[in-house]
């Protein structure tokens, strides 16, 4: 059994025991449910917003991390001007606990 859920504004393949990275919500520990957007049971496929409604994808959330280091460059040329920036996105990693059809 495997859904595809909206978490962080992408979509996720999760099934039970999948660790993924989304982006930031909550603290260690917490537990939080995310929005199922299709549930494949076998040869069964729900898609259907009102059967959809009555599933439920329970995660927790196992610890903060960052994403990779992006370097942002601004530069005009023959003024002397140059600005080096740099980001590292704040993500959550989360473990999926259920999915309760």
């Amino acid at each position: 059994m495997y859904a595809i859920v909206r978490a962080g504004g992408r979509q996720e393949k999760v099934s039970v025991g999948d660790v993924l990275l989304i982006d930031k919500v909550g603290q260690a520990g917490d537990s939080i449910d995310l929005t199922p957007l299709l549930v494949v049971d076998g040869s069964t496929v729900t898609s259907d917003a009102s059967k959809l409604a009555k599933v439920s994808v329970k995660a927790e959330v196992v610890k903060a991390a960052k994403g990779p280091k992006i370097t942002i460059m601004k530069y005009k040329n023959k003024t002397g001007y140059r600005k080096r920036q740099g980001h590292r996105q704040p993500l959550t990693q989360v473990k999926i606990t259920s999915i309760d059809a």
